[in-house]
Formats: structure tokens, sequence, C-alpha cells
């Protein structure tokens, strides 16, 4: 094996040479069409340009306010808490996310009171709903914040 016998394995399609003359049909114009701005070389309009009418963006109404400094917590039910774990298991937020019952963990874990408790649990969260906190409880289980 020699420098020049070798082969590349990738085909690759070779690059159109445009502006050549007309004899390979991409002459004169070089598929840019006629004049104006984008004919030019170096010719680059931004993202969303509409050619001067007042973009989409612009023409839609603005409401609301996002905060920078919003809280996201992954929120977890209590009968998904009932049909994962057995009676007097920890539950955390590791546990949780091992288990795929919560994403990403953003700000952190918050149960709220969908469905029934009926085993207790020792529940270690970010924070609980009020009847969430009042179900675990009354199901002898206990709520630990972190």
């Amino acid at each position: 094996m020699k420098l020049h016998s070798l082969k590349n394995t990738v085909t690759r399609k070779p690059r159109k040479r445009v502006g050549r003359g007309h004899g390979n049909n991409w002459g004169r114009c070089a598929g840019r069409g006629d004049k104006g701005q984008m004919a030019r070389s170096g010719a680059v309009r931004r993202p969303h340009f509409e050619g001067g009418q007042i973009p989409l963006f612009r023409r839609l109404p603005k409401r609301g306010f996002n905060s920078p400094n919003h809280k996201y917590y992954a929120l977890v039910n209590l009968h998904a808490l009932d049909e994962h774990f057995a009676a007097g298991e920890i539950v955390d937020p590791e546990i949780l996310a091992a288990k795929g019952m919560i994403g990403k963990l953003q700000s952190g874990v918050k149960v709220l009171a969908d469905g029934e408790l009926s085993k207790a649990l020792t529940v270690r969260a970010h924070k609980f709903s009020a009847a969430a906190q009042a179900q675990i409880e009354a199901a002898g289980g206990t709520c630990e914040s972190l």
C-alpha cells in the first residue's frame, strides 16, 4: 500500500463549480438570479427577515412576564408513591430519579395530594402541599423537608 494508491471509503459528491461559462448550465448568474442583495458575494440575511415587512415576532402582541427567578419543581403525586413504594420505605429525590418517576431535578421535588396514600412512608422532598402532608401523616408516615 502506497500513498498514491489510497482511496477514500466515504462517498462525497464533488463540489459544483458554478460561474464557469454556459456550457455546464451554471454560467452567467451562477444560480443566484439577476441582481439584488442575494446575488452579491457575502450576502447574508438575518433569521426571520421578511424583506422589510414588519416581522411576525414584532406583529404579535406581547403579554405577561417571565421571572428569571422562578423555580421549577419536579412534581410527584401520592398515587404514584403508593404504587411504587412498599410500606416503611424512604422516598427521596435520588430514589425517585432512579425509578424514573421524575425527570430533570431543577429546583427540587414537590409532593402533591393527587390520589390516596395507604402506606406509611418517610418522604423527603423540598416542598409538600398542605393536603399531601396531611395525607402522609394520616397514613402514619413522616414528611421531611430538604
